[in-house]
Parts: C-alpha cells; structure tokens; sequence
C-alpha cells in the first residue's frame, strides 16, 4: 500500500510541477480508476502528503461532477515564516505536525535534507523524553519557532 501511495504521490506532484500556476483539479474517482485503487486511497495520500504543512491547500467540491483542487503554495521564507509560526505552531504543537512542517521547509528547498533531520531528533520524542506530553509540545514548538525565525534572518 505505501508503494502505491508514493506512485499517487508522484504524479499529483508531477502534474502541479506541469503547470503555471500550481493549481490543479482532478475527479477522485477517475484518479482511483487510472491506479486500480479505491477512491479512499487518493483520501488518504491527499490527507496525510498534501497537507498546509507541506505547502498545500486542498478544496473539495463534492457531487457528481465534483473535483479536487490542489493548490501548491510557495513558501516564501520571509513572509511566511511569521505565520507558520502564529497561526500552525503557536504555543504547542505535535511531534507528526512539525514533522510535517519540516518536511514542508525540505520540498520548498529552504532546508537540506540533512538539516531537517537534525531538526526531527532536536524536536523528537526522544530528545524531550521523560517531559510530559504537554510540556512535551509546548518545549516542541519553542525550539522550532527558536529555529525557524534563525532560518528566516
């Protein structure tokens, strides 16, 4: 299943790097066909590998000619660091969220590979072990908003 999942990932993102505007619109059920799947398995790779963030907006319109639009959205490293920081971060935030938000930084090209995964261990349940969840988060989202704003200068 994860293979598929990579392949339906791949060519959603081929398809948004063959336009313009890095907008595009598909029909679930003609996707789920085109890979032999069920309609839920394009759910399921749209919601866990296209998500705000990695960079990209999602919209539904549900029906019979319903489609999907998925829009890549930039992150410019400037503008944007301020508000990953107020408005996904905030005062608390889940290892699998600012995993995501790493992963995000890494697809945009503003971090390596290799600094994403120092990242990942320096905000990992590992490194904040023995800290209650809570604390856990909050202790998370210090270092990665401490971090980002170093990346931004």
């Amino acid at each position: 299943m994860a293979d598929l999942s990579n392949l339906i990932e791949i060519f959603i993102k081929e398809m948004l790097e063959g336009t313009e505007t890095g907008i595009i619109e598909i029909q679930r059920n003609k996707m789920a066909e085109q890979f032999d799947c069920a309609p839920s398995q394009i759910n399921y790779v749209l919601t866990t590998r296209f998500t705000p963030y990695r960079g990209y907006y999602i919209e539904s319109k549900r029906g019979g000619g319903g489609y999907i639009k998925i829009v890549k959205v930039g992150i410019d490293k400037y503008s944007e660091v301020n508000s990953i920081i107020l408005e996904t971060i905030g005062g608390s935030v889940t290892k699998n969220k600012a995993y995501n938000i790493i992963d995000g930084l890494i697809e945009e090209g503003l971090i390596e590979e290799r600094e994403g995964s120092i990242i990942k261990a320096a905000i990992g349940d590992r490194s904040l072990y023995g800290i209650d969840s809570d604390a856990r988060n909050r202790i998370r989202a210090d270092i990665l908003k401490d971090i980002l704003l170093i990346l931004a200068e």
